[in-house]
This record gives structure tokens, sequence and C-alpha cells, in this order.
């Protein structure tokens, strides 16, 4: 499942991402790159572990924490913290796949990557090119979204960024382990807890109906079923 999560962080928020990033030092972004990806990345990235990276990133981390579509979506159980990247001109990040397994910064516990994230931290209109591409078994789907936006997609999808033709593309980047590895049973769940809160609208004030009751029974049980703790 890919899903569009608007307003990560809000104008405000990103125009001070912006101002510090911009004046930030980056370094060559193949520091992150596994042993075939470093062949077909060309961008720069914020060192990792850098105190501005650690900032903005727990920044991120809270706003991700508050947000009911991410956490419907996601299920999330561990995150890679995010890192930020930029391409500027000329600059690309070939076909590729994320790597299965990751080390969290600082404890060097393993994650598991089940979902990716892109969070936009420049505007369309900032850059031409620089379009994420995902591909799965529907075709190839272009993704390029308002600044404070964020897209998740699996990370087992071949993906890539294209060439930058002018400006500078700006974004945070991190993994998700899910409760639920499975990518299907993830979006079975996701599509029944967007319906029960519809349900939920519909009836209004004064209590669950039994039918929504019988279907949030159905989730927990399905979750209960199929989350690995």
């Amino acid at each position: 499942m890919m899903l569009h999560i608007p307003n990560v962080l809000t104008r405000e928020q990103v125009a001070e991402f912006r101002r510090v990033l911009d004046a930030a030092d980056w370094v060559n972004g193949k520091v992150t790159a596994g042993h075939q990806s470093a062949h077909v990345k060309k961008n720069q990235q914020l060192p990792d572990g850098s105190p501005l990276a650690l900032e903005l990133g727990g920044r991120i981390e809270a706003a991700l924490a508050r947000d009911a579509l991410f956490i419907s979506a996601a299920l999330p159980q561990k995150l890679i913290p995010p890192l930020f990247n930029r391409y500027e001109e000329g600059e690309r990040f070939g076909n590729h796949v994320d790597n299965a397994i990751r080390e969290s910064r600082g404890n060097r516990d393993r994650v598991r990557t089940d979902l990716s994230c892109t969070l936009f931290l420049s505007d369309p209109d900032e850059y031409d090119g620089g379009e994420l591409v995902v591909e799965d078994l529907y075709g190839a789907h272009e993704v390029k979204l308002p600044a404070g936006d964020m897209i998740l997609y699996p990370s087992s999808s071949l993906h890539r960024v294209e060439t930058i033709t002018r400006g500078a593309r700006v974004a945070s980047f991190f993994w998700v382990q899910s409760m639920v590895r499975n990518d299907w049973q993830r979006t079975m769940l996701f599509n029944l807890d967007t319906t029960i809160q519809k349900l939920r609208i519909k009836q209004g004030a004064g209590g669950d109906s039994d039918e929504v009751i019988a279907l949030t029974s159905h989730y927990h049980n399905l979750l209960r079923m199929w989350a690995e703790l």
C-alpha cells in the first residue's frame, strides 16, 4: 500500500526546518548506501547522528506519534530515526530496493524495514525533476508532494529519485518496522479501521452502534492474530 499522509509538518515548521537545513554542512549521500545502491546514488546527506539531524528527527517522530493516519496505516513498532537528504542539479538515485535490516542509530537495535517514508521539505515548484518513482505490480507511480507531506510505501518496492534539472529537493527519509509485517494484512486492517471511523462519524454522538462494535471486534481480533511484538 502506498499512502499520502498530508500535513505531517505545518508550513511554519517546514520554514524553520529549511532555514537551518539550507545553512547546514552536507556530506556525500553514499555514507548510508548499501553495496548495490552506492553505484546509483548521487546526492547529499546530513551527517548521521549530527546534533541537527537528531533535533529535527526528534521533532518529526513527535509529529508522527500524534498522526492518526500514520499510526493506522503503519502500525509502527520501531522506527529508524529520520535522516535528511538533498538533491541538486544533476543528482539522482537510480533504481534500488532498501536494505531489509538496518541498525538504529545509537543503540544498535536491528530494525526490519517494512515501510519506507519520504517527508518532503521542498515544494514542487522549487525544483524540476526529482520525482520519487515507486514500482509495484500496477506500474510506476511518480510522487512529488507539497512540503510537509509524506509518502508511505512498502520497503520491498523498487524505487528511484529522478535527476534534478533545476533547483534543489530537500527531504527527510526513514523506515518503519510494523507490528504487522505483511503488507496485504496491514492494508486490510487500515481499510477496516478507516471504515469504522467513517461509520462513527455518520452515526454521530450517542455511542457506537452494534455494527460498529462488531467491526471493531473483528479489527482487534485480526490485529491480535497478525501482530508480532
